[in-house]
């Protein structure tokens, strides 16, 4: 029977009085039969909150009694004096009462003894109680044999919490491990257990789980980007090696495994702002039908033991992928001229992408509007204030922290240089995407310019 908590069943009875439902209403919401909604609800009507702790439920034949006698004098039904008295497993426990004295009298309603009954007749004993002179030397023999078995089944099962709560299964792998010096039916005599349910066990143990090979090449997958795929990412994975696997099997069995992506949710925060003078070309639009056609860029910031490092990428919205960067300790302007120079170089002459960032100082000089026109780069910014206009770039950032800053420890600034330039190899070359149809941005990029 499924046991229910007092909170449980305080949400299930205030959700009844307050009028919006009824009584099988509010059992259909809850998956409980009305009946017991019913004697929730009486019950904490008669007694309040404590008519719905658990209560120990061992009656008296005196209370039984006078719970009868008080429905006979006042025509109370069997639902009336379960909540009257507080009685616990329903009407139907009164009803069993009354059944009871009416065909056995007093007897009929007295307590049982709790727990198993005892049987009539004790097991055999191992050993056989006539003296020692009666008994042929084979007889004796097997005596011997039969407790040198038992002292060494019980010397294995030492080990556990209790004898007496060893489970079917650990008897009989105790019992396998000693059929070399002793034989099946002493150990299995010693052991209580059966041959049919030792042979079970044994099949149960030795059957080999189908999907072994499958959780080794996800826990793979898993290890070998530390983390930070999800079950979506490592279906792709598992699917771009040829392996036709759907991805609730795939999540099922991480949960199995205890696998869970480490990367914490991204979420955004903003507020509309005014219109900047550099106007917002890109207008959210972060599709491109090609590569170098739309670029996004912006600066942030990470800290280290108190010293701060600024990264500034450009990523290209046709593949997500970062096209030049670079890292300074200082916000000076060659932070943001150093990344767009090493951007531009990439370019061929007939390549003029819109290039869009935020309202950052560094975007407002004329150095840096200057090598746009020069190029004939487009220039759009967002809105002030806004994050959302540059949602590309600011998921970018979320990535980059969540997959890697958050989930190591620096010891210094040049630490984290190194490891930024390791991950944003990985998040180029070795990272897939979902939207990029399980490839990472270069195999993306590779693969659309081959066709």
């Amino acid at each position: 029977m499924t046991k229910y908590d007092e909170q449980f069943k305080l949400s299930v009875v205030q959700s009844y009085e307050s009028g919006e439902r009824g009584y099988k209403s509010v059992a259909q919401r809850y998956g409980l039969a009305h009946v017991i909604v019913e004697r929730w609800v009486a019950a904490y009507r008669q007694h309040g909150l404590p008519g719905l702790r658990k209560k120990f439920s061992h009656y008296s034949a005196e209370f039984k009694l006078s719970v009868l006698r008080r429905m006979q004098q006042e025509e109370l039904s069997a639902t009336q004096a379960v909540a009257l008295f507080d009685i616990r497993g329903g009407a139907g426990v009164v009803m069993n009462w009354q059944r009871r004295y009416h065909e056995q009298g007093l007897a009929g309603i007295q307590p049982k003894p709790r727990g198993r009954p005892k049987k009539m007749t004790e097991s055999p004993k191992p050993t056989d109680a006539r003296p020692a002179e009666v008994r042929s030397r084979e007889e004796l023999e097997e005596e011997v044999q039969y407790l040198r078995a038992e002292v060494a089944y019980l010397k294995k099962l030492r080990g556990l919490a209790s004898v007496q709560r060893a489970s079917c299964a650990e008897k009989a792998q105790v019992v396998l491990e000693l059929r070399q010096g002793h034989t099946l039916t002493r150990l299995l005599k010693a052991a209580n257990l059966s041959r049919s349910t030792f042979y079970y066990q044994m099949k149960a143990q030795q059957a080999e789980d189908p999907h072994v090979g499958l959780k080794a090449r996800i826990r793979a997958v898993y290890e070998r980007h530390k983390g930070r795929y999800g079950y979506r990412r490592i279906t792709a994975a598992l699917r771009q090696t040829g392996e036709a696997v759907n991805h609730k099997k795939v999540q099922r069995l991480m949960l199995v495994l205890g696998l869970k992506s480490l990367v914490r949710p991204k979420k955004y925060r903003s507020y509309r702002g005014q219109q900047a003078r550099v106007p917002n070309v890109l207008a959210r639009q972060f599709q491109a039908q090609r590569p170098n056609q739309k670029w996004v860029t912006d600066v942030t910031e990470f800290n280290v033991r108190g010293e701060k490092l600024y990264l500034s990428p450009v990523l290209d919205l046709y593949n997500g992928e970062i096209v030049s960067y670079t890292m300074q300790q200082r916000q000076h302007f060659s932070l943001v001229g150093s990344m767009l120079k090493k951007a531009l170089a990439k370019l061929s002459c007939e390549e003029a992408p819109l290039l869009h960032s935020d309202q950052g100082w560094q975007y407002q000089m004329v150095a840096y509007q200057r090598q746009l026109a020069a190029r004939g780069l487009t220039q759009s910014m967002s809105r002030k204030g806004n994050c959302l206009d540059n949602a590309a770039m600011e998921s970018f950032f979320g990535t980059l922290k969540s997959e890697f800053f958050y989930l190591n420890r620096f010891e210094s600034i040049e630490q984290l240089q190194a490891g930024i330039r390791q991950y944003i190899h990985y998040y180029n070359h070795d990272r897939i995407k979902i939207k990029l149809k399980g490839l990472s941005p270069v195999q993306y990029r590779i693969q659309a310019l081959a066709t």
